[in-house]
C-alpha cells in the first residue's frame, strides 16, 4: 500500500499506431500495474509527445515509456529521442519485431535505451512483467523518484497568475494549476486562510503558502538557486539565453569558475519558441524549452553555477575586478564578464493593450496559455520567425490563427520553410498591411480594432487571445555610463568600436579591443544584445563560445 500511495500520480505511457496492439499493451499493463500506476496510451508519436508535455506541465511523473518502433511520421526511436527531453529520467523500452532488432540495438546508443522487447511477448508473466518490474524498481531508486509538486491557485484572467505559471514552466519547476473558481482551488485557498481577492496563491512542496509572490521569493522557495556561492569568479555571464548558456557551458567546461545570472528564466526568447526547425543537428526540429533544458543541464554538469530571478542593475570597474551589482544592493566580482542580456519584445502601442497584458494579450509565445486556446480564434501580431513558429504551434488546437503583419509580405522577415508551412495550414490566415489599433475588454481581451494600412479601413473583430512578436529592444539601459552602445541601445564591440582604426577614447591598453570585447577591457558581449548581431540561435551559441575563447586570451595577458 505504501508503494501504491507513493506512485499514485506516476504514469506508464505506451504508444503504438496499431489500435489493436495499443489496446493489448494497455490491457496487460493495467492488469499488473493499474492499482499503483496510471496507464496512458497514445496511437502516434506526436500525440504521445503532447500527452507527455501536458503531464510535465501538471507536475505528474512518468516512470516508463514503451514505444513501438514501426510508426508512420515518427518512428519509435525518433519519438523516444524527443521524449528524453521532456522526461529524462523515464525508463525507455522499444517494442520491435525480430527483423528490426538491429534498429533496437542502435537505439541503445541514440536514446540510451533501457530495454527492447520482441513482439509478441506472450505470456506477459514471463516476457513483459519481469522487465518492467526491474525498470520500475530502478526508476524508484533513481534521482527521478516522486517528489511533491508546487500548487498554484489563480484566475484564468489574472496577469500575475499567468506570469507565475510561465515562470515555473520555463524554469522546469513541476506544478499543478487550480482555478480559484473550482472546488479544489477553493479548498486550497481555505486551507491557506486566504480568499480569492489576492491571487495567485502558490503552495510549495513543503506546504508553505505564498500570496502574490515576487520572482526572487518564488524562485528561492521552489528550489532554484538565487544566492551566489562565492564573492569572486573567473567569469560572470549575464543573461541565460542561447548566448549565455553557450558561454556558461564552454566557460565551465574549460576550467573557469563560472556563474550565470538570469533575471527570469534561462532560454531567453528562444526558450519561449514552440518549435525551432533550422537549428543544426535537429532535422525534426526542437522546442525552445527542450533546447534550453539540455543546455542548462550541460552547463551545470560542467560545474557552472546558475542564479535565477536575479536582476543586474550595474557594472563597475574596480582595478582588475569587474563588479556586478544586483537590484537588492548585493554584488559579486570577477576577472571577466560576458554580457548576454538578449532582447525583449517591444510593447504594442495601442490603446487597451497595457491594461489587458496577461489577460488575453501576451508578449512572446506564453506556451502555458496554449491549452486554453483550444477551439478559439487566435491573433498573432508580427511577421518574423518567432511569430510563424507560434502560429504553427497554436494552430494545432485553435479554431483559427490569424497573423497580422505590418509589411506587404512575410518574405522579408520570415524563413522560407515557415512561410511554406503556414501556406499549407488550413486554419492559418495572413493579413498583410494590417495593424492593431486598439484592444477592448472588461477584465480580459474581448475584441480588437484592426486597421488596413492601405485603405485605412477599420474592422472590429472578436478576440480572446493575442500574442505579440513585433521586434526586439535590448535590455541594456543599466549599462549607461559604463559600456558604449549605439543609438538603439545595442552594445558596441570589437571593430564597431574602432571605425577609424583608433580605439575608444577611454581605452587604456596597448592593443585594440578583441572582436567581442566592449570598451571596458575584460567585458565581452555575445548574442542579440550586440550591435549588428545575426539574431539567430546558432549564431548566439557560437558567439557565447567565441567570447569564452577571448576571455581566456584576456586572462592570459592580464
Amino acid at each position: 500500500m505504501a508503494q501504491a500511495a507513493e506512485t499514485a500520480r506516476t504514469v506508464i505511457l505506451t504508444v503504438d499506431d496499431d489500435p489493436g496492439v495499443s489496446r493489448a499493451v494497455a490491457r496487460d499493463l493495467r492488469r499488473r500495474y493499474g492499482e499503483s500506476y496510471r496507464i496512458v496510451r497514445a496511437e502516434s508519436g506526436e500525440s504521445a509527445l503532447e500527452a507527455l508535455r501536458e503531464l510535465k506541465l501538471r507536475g505528474d511523473l512518468v516512470a516508463v515509456i514503451l514505444a513501438d518502433y514501426r510508426m508512420p511520421q515518427m518512428n519509435g526511436i525518433e519519438f523516444l529521442e524527443q521524449a528524453l527531453d521532456v522526461y529524462p529520467g523515464a525508463r525507455r523500452v522499444l517494442l520491435t519485431a525480430y527483423a528490426d532488432t538491429n534498429a533496437a540495438i542502435d537505439a541503445i546508443n541514440v536514446v540510451d535505451l533501457d530495454h527492447y522487447l520482441l513482439k509478441p511477448w506472450d505470456p506477459p508473466e514471463e516476457k513483459l512483467y519481469p522487465v518492467l518490474d526491474d525498470l520500475l524498481e530502478a526508476w524508484r531508486c533513481s534521482d527521478f523518484r516522486p517528489v511533491p509538486a508546487t500548487k498554484v491557485v489563480g484566475h484564468r484572467w489574472s496577469a500575475r497568475s499567468s506570469e507565475v505559471r510561465e515562470f515555473l514552466a520555463r524554469n522546469q519547476v513541476p506544478y499543478r494549476w487550480y482555478s480559484a473558481d473550482e472546488p479544489e482551488g477553493r479548498r486550497l485557498l481555505a486551507a491557506a486562510g486566504q480568499d480569492a481577492r489576492r491571487l495567485p496563491l502558490v503552495i510549495t512542496p513543503d506546504g508553505t503558502a505564498l500570496v502574490e509572490p515576487e520572482a526572487p521569493e518564488l524562485a528561492a522557495r521552489v528550489g532554484l538557486a538565487t544566492t551566489p556561492a562565492a564573492d569572486f569568479y573567473d567569469l560572470v555571464v549575464i543573461g541565460g539565453g542561447p548566448a549565455g548558456l553557450g558561454a556558461a557551458v564552454y566557460g565551465a567546461s574549460e576550467g573557469l569558475r563560472t556563474v550565470l545570472v538570469e533575471r527570469s528564466a534561462t532560454g531567453g526568447q528562444a526558450g519561449q519558441s514552440s518549435r525551432i526547425e533550422n537549428y543544426l543537428g535537429f532535422p525534426d526540429g526542437v522546442s525552445g524549452g527542450q533546447l534550453t533544458d539540455r543546455a542548462r543541464r550541460q552547463a551545470t554538469k560542467f560545474g557552472a553555477e546558475i542564479l535565477s530571478a536575479r536582476e543586474v542593475t550595474g557594472l563597475e570597474v574596480n582595478g582588475a575586478a569587474r563588479v556586478v551589482r544586483f537590484s537588492d544592493g548585493s554584488a559579486i566580482a570577477a576577472h571577466s564578464v560576458i554580457l548576454a542580456t538578449g532582447v525583449s519584445y517591444r510593447q504594442l502601442e495601442a490603446p487597451g493593450t497595457t491594461d489587458l497584458t496577461g489577460c488575453g494579450v501576451f508578449y512572446g509565445s506564453a506556451l502555458t496559455e496554449a491549452a486554453s486556446c483550444q477551439g478559439h480564434d487566435v491573433y498573432i501580431v508580427g511577421g518574423a520567425n518567432s511569430a510563424g513558429q507560434a502560429a504553427m504551434y497554436l494552430a494545432r488546437g485553435a479554431k483559427s490563427v490569424t497573423l497580422l503583419v505590418r509589411g506587404a509580405s512575410l518574405s522579408a522577415s520570415m524563413s522560407h520553410y515557415l512561410i511554406q508551412q503556414i501556406e499549407e495550414s488550413p486554419n492559418i490566415s495572413v493579413r498583410c498591411g494590417t495593424v492593431v489599433e486598439a484592444a477592448h475588454g472588461a477584465g480580459h481581451l474581448e475584441q480588437l480594432t484592426l486597421r488596413d494600412l492601405g485603405s485605412g479601413a477599420r474592422e472590429l473583430v472578436d478576440a480572446q487571445w493575442m500574442f505579440v512578436f513585433i521586434g526586439a529592444a535590448p535590455l541594456t539601459d543599466w549599462l549607461d555610463g559604463t559600456v558604449l552602445r549605439d543609438e538603439h541601445g545595442f552594445i558596441l564591440a570589437g571593430p564597431d568600436l574602432t571605425p577609424d582604426g583608433r580605439p575608444p577614447a577611454d581605452w587604456e591598453l596597448d592593443r585594440p579591443p578583441y572582436h567581442l570585447e566592449t570598451n571596458v577591457p575584460g567585458v565581452f558581449v555575445a548574442g542579440d544584445a550586440r550591435a549588428e548581431s545575426a539574431k539567430r540561435v546558432a549564431s548566439a551559441v557560437g558567439e557565447g563560445a567565441m567570447a569564452v575563447m577571448l576571455v581566456h586570451r584576456y586572462l592570459e595577458q592580464s
